[in-house]
């Protein structure tokens, strides 16, 4: 695959760097009504390929089990 010209970033760019590298967001949402916290939460999420999340050990047992239960293609 080619990139993109310097300066012109794709979608096909993003979508690769995240799968290939993974990307993890941390966030903290409070909501409040005059200054009272009513509800919060917090985020953490990774996103990444399947590949790259079982190199450093996420998911790796639910790969595995999936796997083990997929029925093999008809070749």
């Amino acid at each position: 695959m080619e990139r993109a010209s310097k300066g012109n970033i794709t979608l096909v760019d993003v979508l690769e760097r995240v799968l290939d590298k993974g990307v993890v967001v941390d966030a903290d949402l409070i909501i409040s009504v005059a200054g009272i916290p009513l509800v919060g939460v917090n985020l953490r999420a990774a996103v990444a390929g399947m590949e790259t999340m079982t190199k450093y050990g996420v998911m790796e047992e639910w790969d595995k089990e999936i796997r083990a239960t997929e029925e093999p293609c008809p070749g």
